[in-house]
C-alpha cells in the first residue's frame, strides 16, 4: 500500500510499495522527514536554467505544527493502508504542476541508461 507526504494537507508525493519486484521500501522502520537547504548545482536548478538568487540568503527552513501518523506499518487503517482519491491525485499533480523543480525521475544526465525502476511502476 502507499504512502503519502502532504504539506499544508495537499499530497506532495506517493510512495508506493514494489518490494515484491525488486524496489526498496521503507517497511521495516518509521519513516522520517528531512529537510536541506541545496547549493544549487545543476541537477537541482534544471541544469542551470533556475537562477539561485544569492541575495536573499540566508536561507533558512523550518517545520511548523508538524504531526505524524502513530499506525504501524502492517497494523491496518493507517497510512500505509491509504491511497490518494481522484481529488487528491488532482491536488497532487496541481501542486507538483506549479512547484516541483525538480523530478528524478525525468533527469537523464544524472540517469543515462533510464529512470529508477519505482518510476515507471503504475
Amino acid at each position: 500500500m502507499p504512502c503519502s507526504v502532504l504539506v499544508d494537507g495537499t499530497p506532495i508525493r506517493e510512495l508506493k510499495n514494489h518490494a515484491d519486484r525488486g524496489v526498496a521500501y521503507p517497511s521495516w522502520q518509521r519513516m522520517r522527514l528531512y529537510g536541506s537547504l541545496w547549493n544549487a548545482e545543476d541537477w537541482a536548478t534544471q541544469g542551470g536554467r533556475v537562477k539561485t538568487d544569492w541575495s536573499l540568503a540566508p536561507f533558512v527552513a523550518q517545520y511548523r505544527n508538524f504531526t505524524a501518523t502513530t499506525s504501524s506499518p502492517g497494523a491496518g487503517g493507517g497510512y500505509y493502508d491509504q491511497e490518494l482519491d481522484a481529488t487528491a491525485q488532482q491536488a497532487m499533480k496541481w501542486a507538483r504542476d506549479k512547484y516541483m523543480v525538480y523530478n528524478y525521475c525525468a533527469d537523464s544526465a544524472r540517469f543515462p541508461y533510464g529512470s529508477p525502476p519505482e518510476c515507471y511502476m503504475p
